[in-house]
């Protein structure tokens, strides 16, 4: 559940970082998405406010533009949030957010006697710390040291056999399930996220994306546009990357770098 996952995160943030009137966020952010070559609905969305420190992206899923549904009502819930106070206030906010925006897509779901669901890869900030929270498959890399990390963990069939010693991570690229998805918001009662809390460095890049571009872009690869390019360019190419490679799902990136000292601005 949400609320449990969060608690522990709320504290320690809430300790490190105290309530201020007057947060910064020196972020510089860009974001693209597409509908890629073969799905005829895009039912990618993203989400991206510098000045607040939030930024995300869903994949929605479930057929006949539910999942468009799915993943609007996650980037509405979102945008809904408004300035926070502090760490702590800022995950209390999500908390509530998501836990509507989940009520809202599992009824749908409920009336419409299907499964409704959509993927959430959220970057939470408040100077200097910031928190990773995902549900899904959907990605958020850290890219710091000029080296790349994922922060997420994707909830898939794969990783779960992988985890568990019965498949290796090359078997898992190929296996016939590997884009089966264990948790996803709206699918069940109850949102399950996880969270990852860190502390921001100055130069840090987040790389947020939908499994359209993974699955056609490697790691090392997602790390030279992030380090090349400003946060716009660098999502206008990967898009363009996975498209040359025949973009078999929707794609979408957000790219974000820190920048103490910065004004807040798209770039």
């Amino acid at each position: 559940m949400l609320s449990a996952l969060t608690r522990g995160a709320r504290r320690a943030l809430s300790r490190a970082v105290p309530p201020s009137p007057v947060p910064t966020h020196p972020f510089r952010a860009g974001a693209a998405t597409h509908v890629g070559c073969v799905r005829e609905i895009n039912e990618d969305r993203c989400f991206s406010a510098p000045e607040r420190g939030i930024f995300a992206v869903a994949d929605g899923m479930g057929g006949h533009a539910a999942g468009e549904v799915a993943s609007a009502a996650i980037v509405g819930a979102l945008a809904s949030i408004g300035q926070a106070v502090s760490a702590a206030d800022l995950l209390a906010r999500l908390e509530d957010r998501m836990l509507r925006a989940n009520a809202a897509v599992h009824a749908l779901a409920q009336e419409r006697g299907t499964t409704i669901g959509s993927t959430l890869a959220a970057l939470l900030t408040f100077e200097p710390h910031f928190a990773c929270i995902w549900s899904g498959d959907s990605r958020v890399y850290l890219v710091r040291d000029r080296a790349i990390a994922p922060l997420s963990r994707d909830h898939t069939e794969a990783r779960a056999l992988v985890e568990e010693g019965v498949l290796s991570p090359e078997e898992a690229r190929t296996w016939p399930r590997r884009n089966v998805i264990t948790r996803a918001i709206g699918v069940r009662p109850e949102p399950e996220l996880e969270c990852e809390a860190g502390e921001l460095r100055p130069g840090d890049r987040f790389v947020l994306c939908s499994d359209g571009l993974t699955g056609h872009v490697e790691d090392t690869e997602i790390l030279a546009h992030a380090l090349a390019e400003d946060p716009q360019a660098a999502c206008d190419r990967l898009v363009a990357l996975t498209l040359e490679r025949g973009a078999r799902d929707n794609v979408t990136v957000v790219v974000v770098r820190y920048e103490p000292g910065a004004r807040p601005a798209l770039a």
